[in-house]
């Protein structure tokens, strides 16, 4: 039998981060989009993108790294999809900052030793999922609905800022994420912090100003009523989940509050395995939860 042709197709760019200690993002998107049958094709040799420092220490640097991802990504077929938010984020503030600037052009173009590739589109998951894949196409693909899971949606700093770079949804009252889970018949909650910093990368150089920021959100997301909080950063996945047992020592709260990637909820009621799901790296187990809810 010919297996049967995907839906769309995008070309990948995973980032440092999936590659590594946020395994379970990439493993969990990849499980999705072929439930989805929605291809992903990984850019071939793709490099960091910068990250958050890069462009505070040389902002060249950082500009000639993204563009040089852009360039790369022309190799591979559709639009460039992407699921951290902080790569998202140095991918559009380079296509932006470098169409409305000749003269970065001219230097990036120099750095680069080649002609810039600049248009391609560049593209978060949520976007992917609510408007080119499309919600009822997604609550049609649910096999496993998330009814009862109380969801507190993380956008943090930089998935819709600054307002004018990623387009992604409303800038300061963003309903995408909320819209994207959904449509698994999960209930979002209203909270607080769902727009304030997790601390970022302080969580190395000043861990106590991550320990009372992120302890304020999971305090927010718990005065909300949410059984977990699914983010689409591993930043602020670290901060949230493998920083959460200090938070509660620090703070002498209980939280237990489960962090998930969104696609790992996503992926959860499309059917998907959970043993690609990465549940058992997650240092704040969801296990009893989601057994509590009947989807384990």
């Amino acid at each position: 039998m010919t297996p049967a042709k995907n839906i769309l197709n995008y070309s990948y760019y995973p980032g440092c981060s999936l590659h590594a200690s946020a395994k379970e993002y990439d493993e969990s998107t990849r499980g999705l989009f072929k439930a989805l049958k929605i291809g992903l094709h990984e850019v071939p040799d793709w490099l960091c993108c910068g990250a958050t420092p890069a462009h505070n220490v040389d902002e060249l640097l950082s500009l000639s790294l993204c563009a040089k991802n852009l360039e790369l990504s022309n190799q591979v077929d559709g639009d460039l999809a992407v699921a951290c938010a902080a790569c998202f984020s140095r991918l559009k503030v380079t296509q932006h900052r470098l169409a409305e600037n000749e003269e970065k052009r001219h230097q990036v173009a120099y750095a680069l030793d080649a002609p810039l590739a600049l248009d391609k589109p560049v593209k978060h998951l949520l976007e992917i999922l609510a408007t080119d894949f499309g919600l009822d196409r997604l609550a049609a693909a649910v096999q496993k609905p998330l009814s009862g899971l109380k969801v507190a949606c993380y956008y943090g700093c930089l998935l819709t800022r600054p307002p004018d770079v990623p387009e992604l949804d409303d800038c300061e009252d963003p309903s995408i994420m909320e819209r994207v889970i959904g449509a698994t018949g999960a209930e979002t909650v209203s909270w607080s912090h769902r727009m304030e910093c997790c601390g970022a990368n302080f969580t190395l150089s000043r861990p106590g100003v991550v320990l009372k920021l992120s302890g304020e959100i999971l305090a927010s997301a718990k005065r909300g009523g949410a059984d977990c909080i699914m983010v689409a950063c591993p930043l602020c996945h670290g901060n949230l989940d493998i920083r959460q047992k200090e938070i509660e020592e620090a703070s002498g709260r209980h939280y237990g509050m489960p962090v998930f990637y969104m696609t790992q909820l996503l992926a959860l009621a499309a059917g998907v395995s959970t043993s690609k799901l990465g549940f058992g790296s997650m240092m704040v187990s969801p296990v009893s939860l989601l057994k509590e809810k009947g989807l384990l």
